[in-house]
């Protein structure tokens, strides 16, 4: 009996240091996975203020030297990390809720920039504004990503900015009722301050947005230039 009791003590010991660590090690991780969310919120708020202050830089120039006015590869870099957060998290984890809002308020400002470059400049630029949910019933919104993500690889002057219809920030509710989008009829794209809801594949937005074959064919000659370089 005293032989079996001190069986069950020693298993329960053993059992007791099993999940101690694993407590140990969960909680070190979920403390790692913060800072990375934490920093890259940081570095948004920073990448928010330095675009507001290359703008009125542009002020000071001429269009001439306005080469690369906006921070497209940041942004991309930065979707990349809310995707890698969201699905580490879930998109309901309060941290992943702020970093997009931040992520949202960068792509706004940059939208926004890129306006006054374009009155100022006459650019024109090639932006679209999506609009999505991460509700089961909309089983376009995904594909429409997917759609997207094919556009910004085959035209990388494409501007595509995603927007959560659901986010409780005000600066997106105000796109969504400048824009006129009804929940219902998600995914919504804007083009062109024109809106086209439910969903729209590769070949109806090249269809839509024309100018794409040219934006193609400007890569490509900085592409040449640059290797010729």
């Amino acid at each position: 009996m005293e032989i079996s009791t001190k069986k069950y003590i020693i298993v329960f010991l053993i059992t007791a240091g099993i999940f101690a660590v694993a407590f140990i090690v969960s909680n070190y991780i979920n403390d790692k996975r913060y800072e990375v969310i934490k920093t890259t919120a940081d570095k948004i708020s920073i990448d928010i203020l330095s675009l507001e202050t290359q703008f009125e830089l542009f002020q000071e120039s001429s269009c001439a030297s306005l080469s690369n006015p906006v921070l497209s590869d940041e942004i991309n870099a930065l979707a990349d990390r809310l995707s890698y957060a969201e699905n580490q998290r879930g998109i309901d984890d309060e941290d992943v809720i702020t970093l997009k809002k931040y992520y949202s308020l960068l792509e706004i400002k940059d939208y926004l920039v890129m306006k006054k470059v374009d009155n100022r400049c006459d650019v024109n630029p090639i932006s679209i504004l999506y609009f999505y949910t991460n509700d089961e019933g909309c089983e376009d919104c995904a594909k429409q990503g997917y759609v997207l993500t094919k556009l910004r690889s085959d035209y990388p002057l494409l501007r595509i900015y995603s927007f959560d219809y659901d986010l409780d920030l005000n600066a997106v509710k105000t796109l969504i009722t400048i824009n006129k989008i009804p929940k219902d009829q998600l995914p919504a794209l804007v083009i062109e301050g024109k809106t086209y809801t439910k969903f729209q594949s590769v070949e109806d937005i090249r269809k839509i947005i024309p100018a794409l074959a040219a934006t193609s064919s400007a890569t490509s000659t900085q592409a040449t230039t640059t290797q010729r370089k």
